[in-house]
């Protein structure tokens, strides 16, 4: 809890203090002729006892005293930051905990990214967030096109993530007004709120820093260049001995066809300097889960990224998606996820995939479960484990997501922060 070196130089001043107030008494007793309240003073101090037995109850009571008085203290100065139900000493030693946790760095976007987030929360402060800045659809698609800035969609769920308090404030974050006429239909309020305050501040990256102290968010949710890049990919359609272009990372899972390749455009955009950093200095490094070609691979195409991952010397993890994602990824397996990030930015930028190996309940009609091919664990470092959601089982559990990547970090590197 951090609060024992406090908790002696208190209890050594208390002494001394005590020490001489008893001098004073002393004095006092011996010095003073004899007088009617002598004897009430003798008996106050307890002077029909033995001398150890008297210095044992008196040291007895007055360190319940320091005790109780310190407790009390704590209890009414953080009642305010404590949440109904939890206990003060738990709350300060979660706190600390999650202060010298280990240093991770999640990259990717989308709900995968924001449950991965949910879930280290629980173990750690010291968390960065890496997020592709490729998205143009929906609100975050407008507003780039309407305002010049880079989308926040993706960051603005993983600030809502990151909160300490995913009750109101989140929600108000994560809010869409309905669809209708005027310029709000279909904008979330989070999107609006980080484009004014992108216009306030005069950035982009002020705005989510900014936004992330609105939300108490313990970590940060970084770009991973604040170039205007968009995603193009060739697609090989249905029908069609050629690959067509497909411009915009909103439309390459509506197009039916399978992906080939993609690339960002400007080609090798720069990083954001505070994301390389955030990667180099990493304890552990999470690649995923997420959409594999909009969401995760707009992220490793950034050059600075991607060497970034290979140089670091924390433990890498790509953390492969539970199920298939129609337009992107149908009829994936394992060993396809993986192929297609070689394809793209080489081999050797993860140490070991985690994957699920629970295929039940039934999935939907459009999705099917990734599985593992035999042999493909003779080819990659493959961790297989049951990560399914009950509510949602082509969804990770956050939970059981953050327990087995840090239980993979702490038997490759033992514990971090004691």
């Amino acid at each position: 809890m951090g609060v024992k070196r406090w908790f002696l130089l208190t209890l050594a001043g208390t002494t001394l203090t005590g020490v001489g107030f008893a001098i004073l008494i002393l004095e006092v007793y011996r010095t003073t002729p004899e007088t009617w309240w002598l004897p009430l003073l003798s008996a106050a101090s307890l002077r029909f006892l033995a001398r150890p037995l008297r210095a044992i109850i008196f040291g007895g009571l007055g360190l319940g005293m320091i005790v109780g008085g310190i407790l009390g203290l704590n209890r009414s100065l953080i009642k305010p930051f404590v949440k109904p139900g939890k206990k003060v000493v738990e709350t300060i030693s979660n706190h600390r905990k999650r202060e010298r946790g280990a240093r991770i760095v999640a990259i990717g976007g989308g709900h995968g990214l924001s449950t991965l987030l949910r879930g280290l929360k629980q173990y750690s402060y010291n968390l960065s967030a890496v997020v592709t800045v490729a998205d143009d659809g929906g609100s975050s698609g407008r507003i780039r096109r309407e305002m010049g800035i880079l989308p926040p969609g993706d960051i603005r769920n993983c600030l809502a993530a990151l909160s300490n308090d995913e009750a109101l404030l989140s929600q108000l974050f994560q809010y869409r007004f309905p669809d209708g006429e005027g310029k709000m239909e279909g904008h979330s309020f989070g999107n609006l709120f980080i484009s004014a305050l992108s216009e306030i501040t005069g950035s982009f990256e002020e705005a989510v820093a900014e936004s992330g102290r609105v939300l108490g968010v313990q970590g940060q949710v970084l770009p991973s260049t604040l170039h205007d890049v968009k995603l193009v990919a060739d697609m090989l359609l249905p029908n069609l001995e050629y690959e067509v272009r497909v411009e915009g990372e909103s439309s390459i899972p509506v197009m039916p066809g399978k992906v080939r390749h993609v690339w960002l455009e400007p080609n090798s955009p720069p990083g954001f300097p505070q994301s390389i950093r955030a990667i180099l200095n990493a304890d552990m490094i999470v690649i995923g889960p997420g959409s594999l070609y909009t969401s995760i691979l707009p992220n490793l195409l950034v050059p600075d990224v991607a060497e970034a991952i290979r140089s670091s010397r924390g433990f890498k993890v790509f953390v492969c998606n539970l199920a298939t994602q129609p337009g992107e990824t149908d009829g994936y397996d394992c060993e396809d996820h993986i192929m297609a990030l070689e394809e793209h930015v080489g081999r050797g930028i993860f140490d070991l995939v985690v994957a699920n190996q629970q295929w039940q309940p039934p999935l939907p009609d459009t999705v099917q479960w990734v599985q593992i091919e035999p042999g493909a664990e003779d080819r990659y470092p493959i961790y297989q484990t049951n990560l399914v959601d009950r509510d949602y089982p082509w969804r990770h559990d956050s939970i059981k997501l953050a327990q087995i990547l840090l239980e993979l970090l702490q038997e490759r590197t033992g514990p971090l922060g004691e």
